[in-house]
């Protein structure tokens, strides 16, 4: 017997219970940080200056001191916009 009430449930819906328990994979989280930093600030990073480390959920930038700067000024926004397109648990922590 089904469990169902037969009604209907948006798309979005379906596939919660894989986004809450997966996390997303380390290439995910860069190209998101680099689109993230593109829409905050207008900047384009590289994603091969970008790298993440998913055990301590932390993302470290080897770019030059200016555009470091300006990443660390706008740290908390930029982080709180990957928490909204990966998930809490998905997002880093840490910008380095």
């Amino acid at each position: 017997m089904r469990k169902g009430s037969g009604e209907i449930r948006k798309l979005g819906d379906l596939f919660e219970k894989y986004r809450q328990n997966l996390k997303a994979p380390q290439k995910t989280v860069v190209s998101a940080f680099c689109e993230v930093v593109e829409d905050v600030l207008g900047i384009t990073i590289d994603a091969s200056k970008v790298s993440y480390t998913p055990h301590t959920k932390t993302l470290a930038i080897k770019v030059g001191g200016p555009l470091k700067s300006e990443v660390q000024l706008h740290k908390e926004e930029i982080i709180a916009h990957m928490k909204g397109r990966l998930g809490e648990k998905s997002a880093p922590n840490e910008i380095l």
